[in-house]
């Protein structure tokens, strides 16, 4: 390159040191608690990529424009915070205001308890209602668009739960076996109906595969009345065709349908989670990959560095996910219970 023929690299560097504010300082409006109206977003937080600067920027700049025209007027504007299960967005400024952190902070989708529901095709359907009622959204075609996509993804999934087949039907109508497969040949299972939205949520089902299986069957009912001797009082309860579903709600449709039991399952260990924050951690846990295989190295360097003593105290600890929190919640509790149980059978045999 002209001009730097002569350069020799001294030593190899991929960026740059800077200051930041301790993020600890921060509300969760990212607004600072000792200069009030002063809200900050980006690389003052602690964090580092272009994604999780903008994702500051909605919340510090929505904040600081409501802030500003309600002090105009006299008032002050109520917060406008997104949830953990909101949004990522929600558990990046959870962890940085209430954690706060020591390098810079990346938003990975493991730090997230809800991920699963925490997915690009609704995100319109999260978000979109609370920008509504901040006054952050106020297009109304927009809006309209967003409440017929939500009552069309409703109506559909509605339609998989009523419509339902014996699970040999099933078998027999899509011949690739994913939709019964060995499970069908039991013994008393030929006589067993499923629902569209049961075999959709099947490995490798698809919706436009069930949704062809349904079609095909309203078809063949709407044939067999019409080459009935219909009257005309019965020409309304003749069977409608199944349409596919649009490009629009696709995707949402079947993403609610298959993880369905995983959200379902997914609240409650949170639940119980929330429920356990007092419970103690024994002092002599070790922390290791053979007794902790599913935590990463970093988890595990600061869990043996800091020891905590209650999983209120483990969730403080910056870098640690909610995932690998539940997980040392059941080590910790099967533990307790496998000593309890040797307890019990020793005190029955003296």
């Amino acid at each position: 390159m002209p001009g730097l023929s002569k350069v020799e690299i001294v030593r190899p560097g991929y960026d740059v040191e800077y200051d930041y504010v301790n993020p600890q300082s921060l509300t969760h409006t990212l607004e600072t608690k000792t200069i009030s109206g002063l809200f900050l977003a980006g690389q003052i937080c602690g964090t580092t990529g272009y994604e999780e600067a903008g994702a500051q920027g909605v919340i510090a700049g929505a904040n600081a424009g409501r802030a500003a025209i309600a002090s105009s007027n006299g008032g002050s504007a109520s917060p406008f915070i997104l949830g953990r299960d909101e949004g990522y967005i929600g558990v990046l400024i959870d962890d940085l205001v209430t954690r706060g952190t020591q390098e810079p902070y990346r938003m990975f989708t493991s730090r997230a308890e809800y991920r699963i529901s925490l997915r690009a095709d609704n995100a319109d359907l999260r978000l979109t209602r609370k920008g509504v009622e901040y006054g952050i959204v106020n297009d109304e075609e927009r809006i309209a668009s967003v409440e017929a996509r939500e009552m069309m993804i409703e109506d559909r999934v509605k339609e998989l739960g009523n419509f339902k087949l014996f699970v040999t039907e099933w078998d027999q109508r899509d011949g690739s076996g994913l939709m019964g497969g060995d499970a069908m040949n039991r013994k008393g299972r030929e006589g067993q109906k499923k629902s569209a939205e049961e075999v959709l949520g099947m490995p490798h089902v698809t919706l436009e595969s069930v949704e062809r299986i349904m079609a095909q069957v309203q078809q063949e009912q709407r044939e067999k009345m019409l080459n009935e001797d219909v009257s005309d009082d019965g020409q309304a309860s003749i069977t409608s065709v199944l349409q596919p579903s649009p490009p629009s709600i696709y995707d949402t449709v079947e993403a609610t349908v298959k993880y369905k039991s995983y959200v379902t399952r997914q609240h409650k260990d949170m639940e119980s989670w929330r429920k356990a924050q007092g419970v103690r951690i024994p002092p002599d846990l070790v922390y290791d990959h053979s007794s902790l295989p599913t935590l990463s190295k970093e988890e595990l360097e600061k869990l043996a560095s800091i020891r905590p003593s209650t999983f209120a105290e483990a969730s403080q600890i910056s870098g640690m996910t909610p995932q690998s929190l539940v997980y040392l919640y059941h080590v910790v509790t099967k533990r307790i219970k496998d000593k309890d149980t040797k307890r019990a059978a020793a005190s029955a045999s003296n």
